[in-house]
């Protein structure tokens, strides 16, 4: 199959630009040469892939991933999260800078790209991490080559915590770069921890405590006060994994994505689970900021549909199951679903109004928009050939054996969706079909159209 030049896909149902239509797609060097309502096959000289009944998409494009390297590749690694990635039709990323070390100078930076170049399946990006006192270094990041610049203003795996108002205040105001944060108000945090552990004692903390802790109120009162000082100083900020009803109302959904400068991001574990779901998972849902009741799961749920949410992604987080089985106030935070997640958001399409060109346009469209990616995201003539297929009917059982992640555990264990990712391209090469990975590691650095 591979000694023809490039790949010829048939009949397809195409997912793109807000619609559905049955075309014919012809990848050449790399890139999408031709759409058409029909392309003659017996004058091109590729591989026919025949794809009537199924959905193609774009590839999926997740812009919060944490793949564990340097410093913690016994939870996961570069290599094995990527392949993961392309196993659920996502095809670039964008890691995270609480790694150890910390990426937050520029040399440590490209440490990351060097090794995502030799290793890594899918495209790939890395945010800059901020600290208290790195402002220079993060004024020195270049907005064509560097997803974002990443604030912590709640704790999290890594330690990064950047809590002086002076220095946040310098950094929305003085860095011309893509901000992004997460948000929790760590006061809010200690004492509700501290107000439960004098009720309950640590050792009779459960990780149902977990959204008390962690509570909406601590969620808010950060988001609000970052998205006022971004108003104030007309910084470009995105805020990660919102998880609360009450959030919701600090964005607008009337306006263009284009034309936005604050933006929002949910993430498929808070729009999949509620806290009924600790009682039978337990630290497997233990995520920071927490999942939350079924009210905020659904109020984010419809923040999708009016456009108050803007994208999709997982916040990917391997951690061994050992380390998850720990008690609660042992345990660390966050876990693995980007082999899931595009398979995840379809099955909740059978679940409400949403649709999978909804679907398209939150996990690769408005990732594309949001953070300006050049020639992704989209299925155009010119585009870099990020090519996902889906069977709309044929069932994906969540088994062990099955996990490409390193940790080799799922939140979703034992679920069944009813759709499989038969086929994943990256850059025009077929890297993932039918359960295999196929031929050699493909991805890209990402470039952003960014003056």
């Amino acid at each position: 199959m591979n000694k023809l030049s490039g790949y010829l896909i048939k009949n397809a149902s195409l997912v793109n630009d807000g619609q559905i239509k049955e075309c014919d797609l012809l990848i050449k060097n790399g890139h999408i040469e031709r759409i058409d309502s029909s392309i003659n096959q017996d004058k091109i000289q590729a591989n026919i892939i025949e794809a009537k009944g199924s959905y193609v998409l774009p590839g999926v494009i997740d812009s919060q991933v944490h793949f564990r390297e340097p410093g913690l590749i016994h939870k996961g690694d570069i290599k094995t999260e990527s392949m993961a990635a392309i196993a659920g039709g996502v095809t670039s990323y964008i890691d995270q800078p609480n790694t150890i070390p910390s990426a937050i100078t520029i040399l440590e930076l490209e440490k990351k790209y060097l090794r995502a170049s030799k290793v890594s399946w899918a495209n790939y990006s890395f945010n800059l991490g901020a600290t208290n006192d790195n402002l220079e270094e993060l004024k020195r990041a270049s907005k064509e080559n560097i997803a974002g610049i990443k604030i912590f203003m709640g704790s999290s795996t890594g330690n990064m915590l950047v809590d002086n108002q002076k220095s946040i205040e310098r950094i929305f105001s003085e860095v011309d770069h893509q901000l992004i944060a997460h948000c929790e108000d760590e006061q809010t945090i200690k004492k509700n921890l501290e107000d439960l552990i004098k009720k309950k004692g640590e050792r009779g903390l459960l990780a149902s405590d977990h959204p008390i802790i962690r509570s909406s109120e601590g969620c808010y009162l950060s988001s609000s006060k970052a998205i006022n000082l971004a108003k104030k100083t007309g910084a470009r900020f995105h805020v990660y994994h919102v998880s609360t009803a009450i959030e919701l109302d600090l964005f607008d959904g009337s306006i263009p994505l284009k034309e936005k400068r604050i933006t929002s991001e949910a993430c498929v574990h808070h729009l999949w689970f509620c806290d009924e779901d600790y009682k039978s998972l337990g630290n497997k849902i233990k995520w920071n900021p927490a999942v939350k009741t079924g009210l905020d799961r659904a109020a984010l749920r419809r923040g999708l549909l009016d456009g108050r949410i803007d994208v999709v992604s997982t916040d990917h987080a391997p951690h061994t199951l050992e380390e998850k089985l720990r008690p609660y106030s042992k345990a660390p935070a966050g876990g693995p679903s980007i082999q899931y997640s595009l398979l995840a958001m379809i099955e909740m399409t059978k679940q409400s109004n949403m649709d999978i060109t909804k679907v398209v346009q939150l996990m690769c469209h408005n990732q594309a928009d949001l953070f300006r990616i050049n020639k992704r995201g989209y299925l155009r003539e010119g585009y870099h050939a990020d090519i996902v297929i889906v069977d709309p009917i044929k069932n994906t059982v969540v088994e062990e054996k099955k996990i490409l992640s390193k940790c080799s555990w799922s939140p979703f264990e034992n679920q069944t969706f009813g759709s499989n990712i038969t086929h994943t391209f990256v850059n025009g090469v077929l890297n993932y079909q039918n359960g295999k990975i196929l031929g050699d590691t493909n991805g890209h650095r990402l470039q952003f159209l960014r003056k």
